[in-house]
């Protein structure tokens, strides 16, 4: 008998598909989910970056702020990617601080994987040098871009990490999930 045809298997199948649908119709009916949450496709790359940090999912936040710089340049978009470099380092720095080791391998998955193929034949990285690879990486990195957006508009960029240290000193246990409010991540 194919699992396909075991009426457990099924009948599982079918309760999940109407918890699924329940959910997505509640979420939606109650008004649950913010419109533009809904809409993923309306927001900019930065609204998108934003929404990815608040996740910690970082790779797609990177991404998300790479596609801003590429399409729409300026010293703000250099400064946001930069920032996400940035709340990445803090973010380890952060999970080695209060030894959790397991978000750090969760993270150089995060980072390293994306593809379906990765399910079956995930790289098995030891969370310590993990930790130390992307480090070094980010913190190059951010240097980088940094210097690119400071050759922009260097008054602009001052400013922007002026509020990025004042948000940095105002939420010093999590600042690394979200970027200084006034920042708005959208378009000027």
């Amino acid at each position: 008998m194919l699992a396909r045809d075991n009426p457990a298997v099924v009948r599982r199948r079918r309760w999940s598909l109407f918890a699924i649908a329940m959910l997505l119709s509640g979420v939606v009916a109650l008004g649950w989910a913010e419109p533009a949450l809904l809409a993923a496709d309306q927001l900019s790359h930065l609204q998108r970056a934003a929404v990815f940090l608040k996740a910690a999912d970082y790779r797609q936040a990177l991404e998300a702020c790479q596609a801003e710089v590429r399409e729409s340049p300026s010293a703000r978009s250099y400064v946001f990617l930069t920032y996400v470099y940035h709340a990445l380092d803090g973010y380890l720095q952060h999970l080695a601080a209060t030894d959790q080791w397991v978000r750090v391998e969760q993270l150089s998955l995060n980072l390293s994987a994306g593809r379906v193929e990765d399910l079956l034949d995930s790289p098995d990285v030891l969370a310590r040098i993990a930790k130390e690879v992307i480090q070094q990486a980010v913190q190059r990195q951010g240097d980088v871009t940094a210097a690119m957006a400071a050759r922009l508009d260097e008054g602009l960029v001052n400013v922007l990490w002026l509020e990025q240290d004042a948000w940095r000193k105002a939420r010093p246990a999590d600042w690394w999930s979200a970027a200084p409010l006034q920042w708005q991540w959208e378009r000027p």
